[in-house]
């Protein structure tokens, strides 16, 4: 028999399927909550105090204190993560409001629900690092989309709408501009310079992004963050896709029509080499 998964609830480490919480969270009532989805690799969560910032700031966009600290916070990860086995996986958090009578109001004296848990994480899939198609749709989103929050409705709508065109992502655009997929942040290149969206309440910034933005600064690569109008987007010489999980990936193909040359580009390809330079560093112990 397969072994369960661990994972951690409010200060309690269990089997998966012994995990649960009443009917009247928050979370599941009205989708009150934020949550971070966090890489391990050998075992070393990747750029956690950068997660745990992020954390904190979305914590804060909803009026909802933090229940841990840092230090609480990395311990209980980093246990979920020895439970699990180590090597490599992806941890997800998610904090809600907590168990209260259903009112629109925030209730008083009430303890916030704490969810982890870890799963396996393989190699990045070969075949989209060959390049993925992408369709351009409405980001007809909320304006607070700087916070991680769990209500992702609209976001899946949206990525289903790429999915039944047959592609992969969905590249949201509002008033004219990229703001970012759905979930995913957007780079594209032009020449010698990589521009992505500058961080703004209109899309998450992504931890991914910004470490691709600061690799791009520390090995002389012309990155700029600046509003991308859809014209730009439709006549890039490149256009990437970053996530935790997808790390960074090129579109090749953008409704119907091919990116560039309709292959990976060199551009791609430097800053997926300098990515996995930066992910051997972590796994040594030598980077976050």
């Amino acid at each position: 028999m397969e072994k369960s998964n661990i994972v951690y609830l409010n200060d309690k480490f269990l089997p998966i399927d012994e995990a649960k919480i009443p009917v009247l969270d928050r979370g599941f009532i009205f989708g009150d909550g934020v949550y971070e989805v966090i890489p391990v690799y050998t075992g070393r969560l990747f750029r956690l105090e950068h997660h745990l910032d992020r954390l904190g700031r979305s914590l804060e966009g909803i009026k909802l204190d933090n229940p841990l600290v840092n230090d609480e916070w990395q311990e209980i990860l980093e246990e979920l993560v020895k439970r699990n086995g180590g090597g490599d996986q992806s941890v997800y958090l998610q904090i809600t409001r907590g168990v209260a009578k259903r009112d629109h109001a925030f209730p008083e004296n009430v303890e916030p629900t704490i969810f982890a848990m870890s799963n396996p994480m393989g190699e990045v899939d070969p075949e989209l690092r060959n390049g993925v198609s992408c369709v351009t749709v409405e980001d007809f989103r909320w304006k607070m989309c700087h916070i991680k929050s769990i209500a992702l409705l609209p976001n899946i709508l949206l990525r289903q709408q790429a999915i039944d065109q047959g592609a992969i992502e969905a590249i949201m655009l509002r008033d004219g501009n990229v703001t970012e997929g759905a979930a995913t942040n957007v780079f594209i290149s032009k020449g010698n310079t990589i521009f992505t969206p500058p961080k703004s309440n209109l899309l998450l910034p992504g931890i991914t992004r910004d470490l691709v933005v600061e690799l791009c600064h520390e090995h002389n690569l012309s990155c700029e963050e600046r509003d991308i109008s859809e014209a730009e987007l439709r006549s890039a010489d490149e256009i990437w896709l970053s996530s935790s999980t997808k790390e960074v990936i090129p579109v090749t193909q953008l409704d119907g029509l091919p990116v560039g040359e309709g292959k990976s580009g060199p551009l791609w390809r430097k800053v997926l080499e300098l990515y996995q330079e930066y992910k051997k560093e972590v796994r040594a112990g030598k980077a976050q």
